[in-house]
């Protein structure tokens, strides 16, 4: 079966038509349309946010099946990380050139450990939501690097108190299988993990106007079938609030002192099969990504089948969910990304989309904040100057190529090679080259 990408370009696939056609197309066909989409909305450029990862606590109350980020307290140091070890963190970041505080930690363990309860009560907290956003919030205004949080479910006023200090929020749906919610499946034992509940909370999100992201785990015992369910049911709430910024297609892999240590990972071929699925679900213009660190070696087939996106990659800390995962180099990313024939940009952790009216997705302070960060199309600045600011501008006048401007040109050319300050008529003939020398 043959699948038009001009189709696609002009309106997604409906759910019937993805039911129907996902596993009866091969998938280098799929593939194929999947990277004319890609191109369409994203062109050459290929993202990453330079992070830094702050695993808050390692404390969980769920007992996720192939998980070693979530520890019981006799592994753990202790419950939560000390507020200055958290600056310290983030201030190391910032002198890598991060932008991204990533939050991750376990699921209300004060509702299951008492070590948890205590150590809350001695830093003078309530629960763990408390002590994040006193954490989140001391990262963004004394470090001066943007939250992300993934700190799995919260309330709708939880969430809309850490959108104060935060630039985006995110949970991982996973799977909308309730088979592997029951007995002998990966999410037996974790309530956090019903389909129903992660899908309230994604919805939330959209509610409230938070960038968000969300994604799915691929490997863990679910079908294409419910892959498919999953990635339709993450649409049909995005459709209704344009909130999910970026979609992550992650593979399962297995780790030893855990049940499913001895579980089949996914083949490569059904890892891209799903990245394109993606792709051509959810359009030329979402941002899709792949974690590099868990595909190595996979870089430029993970770029053909459509991501645009490599998330977050840290200089100055481990991925603490798969600690036996290293980042790559940027550099080496840089590399692998050139020869995939894309160019490796850095951005912030919520999207330039999110930031073409960022009244409506971010608050205020966080606003004002990204605002001194990016350029005109939202990504971070490469230089320090502004607009209006007495300073040497960071584009040159050449002279020796006025010859080839029009009349109208060369005599606003011959007003800034006279240091004469332009009228407001000379503003509005004059464009500078995007390469900013003239």
């Amino acid at each position: 079966m043959s699948i038009d990408p001009d189709r696609f370009l002009r309106s997604p696939p409906t759910d019937s038509e993805a039911r129907s056609f996902m596993e009866s197309v091969d998938h280098r066909t799929l593939i194929k349309v999947s990277a004319v989409l890609r191109d369409e909305g994203h062109g050459q450029l290929m993202s990453y946010s330079p992070k830094v990862f702050i695993p808050l606590t390692v404390l969980c109350r769920d007992v996720c099946h192939y998980c070693t980020f979530a520890r019981s307290p006799r592994q753990a140091v202790r419950a939560y990380l000390p507020l200055d070890e958290v600056l310290e963190i983030a201030e190391s970041g910032r002198q890598a050139g991060c932008y991204e505080a990533l939050f991750t930690l376990g699921d209300k363990p004060e509702q299951r450990y008492r070590v948890a309860r205590d150590e809350l009560k001695r830093l003078g907290c309530s629960s763990t939501f408390e002590y994040l956003l006193r954490a989140s919030r001391a990262v963004f205004e004394q470090v001066g690097l943007l939250p992300h949080i993934n700190a799995g479910i919260l309330s709708m006023d939880q969430m809309a108190a850490l959108r104060e200090v935060s630039a985006s929020q995110g949970i991982m749906l996973e799977s909308t299988s309730e088979r592997l919610c029951q007995k002998g499946g990966p999410h037996f034992g974790s309530p956090d993990k019903q389909p129903a509940v992660r899908l309230s909370n994604i919805e939330q999100a959209g509610e409230l106007r938070i960038p968000f992201t969300t994604g799915i785990l691929i490997g863990i015992g679910e079908s294409r079938a419910e892959r498919i369910d999953s990635l339709l049911k993450i649409r049909e709430i995005n459709n209704r609030y344009g909130h999910i910024q970026e979609l992550i297609i992650q593979p399962f892999r297995a780790k030893t002192d855990t049940l499913m240590a001895g579980f089949p990972e996914p083949e490569p071929s059904d890892l891209l099969w799903t990245i394109a699925v993606a792709r051509i679900l959810f359009g030329p213009s979402m941002n899709i990504q792949a974690p590099p660190n868990l595909t190595p070696g996979l870089e430029e087939q993970l770029v053909c089948a459509g991501i645009n996106d490599w998330g977050g990659v840290s200089p100055v800390t481990l991925d603490h969910v798969n600690p036996e995962a290293p980042w790559p180099g940027i550099a080496e990313l840089c590399a692998t990304t050139r020869q995939s024939g894309k160019t490796l940009i850095p951005r912030l952790p919520v999207y330039p989309k999110y930031l073409e009216d960022s009244a409506e997705w971010l608050s205020p302070k966080v606003s004002t904040h990204v605002h001194h960060l990016i350029d005109g199309n939202g990504w971070p600045r490469t230089d320090s100057w502004v607009p209006g600011e007495v300073a040497e501008a960071p584009f040159s006048v050449r002279v020796d190529r006025m010859n080839k401007a029009t009349t109208d040109l060369r005599s606003i050319f011959d007003r800034v090679a006279q240091e004469i300050d332009l009228t407001a008529v000379s503003y509005t003939h004059l464009t500078l080259p995007t390469n900013r020398e003239v």
